[in-house]
């Protein structure tokens, strides 16, 4: 690992991705910073404390400014704190900073859950279990729904429900990614906050305010076309050495075991001939 690291070059990826690891239990997190360079596997260039701004910025201040310069785009979570680390380090954030498509899609898919948690709750006090057990079908993304359920789907959809009003939102909301230009999403979502605001779920308005205050961030994805997808790889890769390991006590020695399996060192020695 010494060696791997000694020999780690200077050179600053172009596109970044960012996201948090939980070590432990709680809210017991360290920043992952991930290379994705294209053609490459994502490597791991830096694993810091925390999930705070401060947690970024140390990665950034590794960075000469010509390489913070060099950064063409950043993926990311809504999560303020590595937004601001991002703006206060990088120039041009704002046009590189992306708001990653399946941490969205996660809020609506909360935001969904929510509003059948609290229709559920209130049909139940009328004697109405028809939205019992139903969580994971309101989860699904309709072309993904397992044959055996399609058709209680279909019924509860074609029902006067606020869950099945705040489900087609979100399906409508994936669409919104298959725009080809930012003229067409800005429009597409335009229309789709509109619909949103007017839907009368308490959730979701809260979710697509979200959205729409983050607005230009989620657009960058339309330029970049990049995702956190390899984060989501990386973190359950790293998920499998915490199991493999049975858990961790030592945060050094987590953090080593992550650059040793994902760091893309150089860690055989050369051969003298």
């Amino acid at each position: 690992m010494d060696r791997g690291l000694a020999r780690k070059t200077s050179a600053a990826p172009r596109r970044v991705c960012v996201d948090e690891k939980s070590f432990g239990r709680g809210h017991d997190y360290v920043t992952l910073v991930l290379a994705v360079e294209q053609g490459r596997a994502a490597t791991v260039e830096r694993i810091t404390e925390g999930r705070t701004r401060e947690s970024l910025e140390a990665y950034w201040r590794t960075l000469t400014p010509e390489q913070r310069v060099a950064v063409e785009a950043i993926s990311m979570d809504i999560w303020e704190p590595y937004a601001a680390a991002t703006r206060a380090c990088v120039p041009g954030a704002e046009h590189k900073i992306v708001h990653d498509p399946f941490h969205l899609l996660r809020h609506m898919n909360e935001a969904v859950n929510d509003v059948r948690k609290g229709e559920h709750r209130a049909l139940q006090k009328l004697g109405d279990t028809r939205l019992a057990g139903s969580k994971q079908l309101w989860l699904y993304g309709w072309e993904n729904v397992p044959d055996r359920w399609e058709g209680r789907l279909d019924a509860l959809r074609g029902q006067k429900l606020k869950t099945s009003r705040a489900w087609a939102l979100k399906e409508l909301f994936r669409d919104f990614w298959t725009c080809p230009t930012v003229e067409q999403a800005r429009a597409f979502f335009a229309r789709w906050y509109a619909w949103a605001i007017r839907s009368r779920l308490g959730a979701v308005k809260r979710v697509a305010r979200m959205f729409r205050r983050h607005l230009e961030q989620i657009l960058t994805y339309f330029r970049h076309r990049l995702t956190n997808a390899a984060a989501e790889g990386m973190n359950n890769r790293v998920q499998s050495l915490i199991a493999k390991a049975y858990g961790y006590r030592n945060r050094e020695r987590f953090k080593r075991d992550i650059l040793f399996h994902a760091g893309g060192l150089q860690l055989y020695p050369v051969c003298l001939q």
